[in-house]
């Protein structure tokens, strides 16, 4: 793992813990509020041009509340496995990275959808003048949720650990990387096709490209953590801590053990007046070393 940056060590405190919890609370939001008042619900969504021409900025917050799916069994099912996926990229990252890796998700999801609506305002006038542009954004904005966020978490997880296996439909064991390179094909070829509606390709465009962005930033920039299991990650942390404790200029270092005062605060150390030279030992030491003599034999 990297080192800690300044940025983490001044605001790494306010990173939120167990986040992925947090997101499925919000989905159970969502779906009760959909289902008591549907009409509500729809002014919760990521539109662009309610945000901008009618002033509904809560809708830049209450998007996340929007479930990726239709509520079903089989949604617990996956919500569960995001939430155990999730969990383990925080211990295995920290907190504040894996906090990091969600928002910088969200926020290019939020910059993804007013740069569709400047897409469309640029190249598709066509589509406004024939459905009108508050009807067709309002359509397109059921499309910018956390879905893709989600499945970036999944990309993450399985550049991260690629060998680990699961259990797809509950007893085909397979690797957690070929789940990944299946997945990423799909995305691609999605986004290539289109999702068969001329109206609605460039926007589902923009949903993958600005969902994913993060994904791409982590790989280019924390290929350190790919293929890393969280037991190295703590041994490479640990290690770290103790060649940047080994540098420290020690007052106390005892000639036997090598022991300081940095490594065992909780240690006595004594110089020895019967050695020759300034011998320094801890109180294991202290009294049962052989002296260092010049000339002579030691006593």
């Amino acid at each position: 793992m990297k080192p800690m940056s300044n940025f983490e060590k001044k605001f790494g405190k306010y990173a939120i813990k167990n986040i992925s919890l947090v997101l499925i609370l919000f989905y159970a939001c969502g779906y009760l509020i959909n289902w008591i008042n549907p009409i509500m619900f729809n002014y919760l969504t990521l539109n662009p041009y309610a945000i901008l021409f009618k002033g509904q900025i809560w809708r830049l917050i209450t998007w996340l509340i929007i479930p990726p799916e239709n509520f079903s069994f089989f949604t617990l099912i996956m919500l569960y496995f995001y939430y155990s996926i999730g969990t383990t990229l925080e211990r295995t990252w920290g907190t504040y990275r894996y906090n990091l890796y969600l928002f910088l998700g969200i926020i290019f999801t939020a910059v993804g959808a007013f740069a569709m609506m400047g897409f469309v305002y640029l190249f598709q006038r066509d589509i406004l003048f024939a459905m009108g542009a508050e009807n067709y954004f309002a359509v397109l904005s059921t499309m910018f949720s956390t879905y893709y966020v989600n499945m970036s978490i999944f990309l993450a997880f399985a550049a991260t650990f690629p060998d680990m296996q699961v259990l797809l439909f509950f007893f085909i064991p397979i690797k957690v990387k070929i789940l990944g390179i299946i997945y990423g094909v799909l995305l691609v070829y999605e986004f290539i096709a289109g999702v068969g509606n001329k109206y609605l390709n460039a926007a589902n465009r923009f949903v993958i490209g600005a969902s994913l962005l993060n994904f791409i930033v982590f790989f280019l920039t924390s290929r350190n953590m790919i293929h890393m299991s969280p037991k190295q990650v703590k041994r490479r942390q640990e290690f770290k801590r103790e060649v940047k404790q080994s540098a420290k200029i020690t007052r106390h270092k005892c000639a036997i053990c090598g022991r300081t005062e940095e490594t065992n605060p909780e240690l006595e150390f004594r110089f020895c007046s019967k050695c020759d030279g300034n011998y320094e030992y801890c109180q294991d030491h202290l009294f049962t070393h052989v002296h260092v003599k010049y000339q002579g034999d030691h006593k």
